[in-house]
């Protein structure tokens, strides 16, 4: 499941895109917002796997919500949805850390494919933009660091709690307990999953 947020400052389009995205089996939304600051909001509380953001949004535009949000969360993904077709405004999205860019003129079929293609950990662009120097940039990854949230769960997860009680101590459900698991071992290059505990006590979170 693809649990999204999405932020538009055009009310009728957000209502145009759930009304569209809301039928599909496979995509959840988790909330809808208007500006950028209420976006970090959104996803602080909700924590979503995915954003769709547009660019030009009240109190904070969505290049620097997509700065904010990928250094608190390395792994959410951010498709961006707007108007600007120029150069600058897909490298400096991509440099804030999306993953995927489409105009707003686009189809729902294509909104679908962009949606589920960056879900899966991989770039989308916008058939109209020229991709070849944006594509580049956007597959320069590194690895990442651990959330202060998955700090947290780690620290639980040394001390030999489960999902469920890690859930309960930090009031947030097992999937995204789970989610965060699944998140970390990636992170941290782990196989297998003894390594988390392995990994969570020889950094002696339990006792930090």
């Amino acid at each position: 499941m693809i649990r999204m947020a999405i932020a538009e400052d055009h009310q009728s389009l957000i209502d145009g895109l759930v009304l569209q995205l809301k039928y599909e089996e496979d995509i959840e939304i988790v909330g809808t917002v208007n500006d950028g600051e209420a976006l970090l909001d959104l996803v602080r509380l909700k924590e979503p796997h995915m954003v769709i953001t547009d660019i030009r949004m009240p109190k904070m535009d969505g290049i620097q919500a997509t700065k904010t949000l990928k250094k608190e969360f390395p792994n959410l993904k951010v498709l961006a949805f707007t108007m600007f077709d120029q150069d600058r405004a897909v490298d400096e999205m991509l440099a804030a850390g999306a993953s995927g860019y489409i105009l707003k003129n686009t189809s729902l079929k294509e909104v679908l494919r962009a949606v589920r293609t960056v879900a899966q950990g991989d770039t989308y662009f916008d058939a109209s933009l020229n991709v070849g120097i944006h594509a580049d940039k956007a597959r320069k990854t590194t690895k990442g660091k651990l959330t202060r949230r998955q700090k947290e769960i780690l620290k639980l997860i040394g001390e030999g709690k489960t999902s469920r009680e890690i859930g309960e101590a930090l009031f947030i459900g097992i999937h995204t307990v789970d989610t965060h698991r699944k998140n970390m071992t990636k992170i941290l290059g782990l196989k297998g999953k003894g390594e988390l505990l392995r990994y969570a006590l020889e950094k002696k979170y339990r006792f930090e």
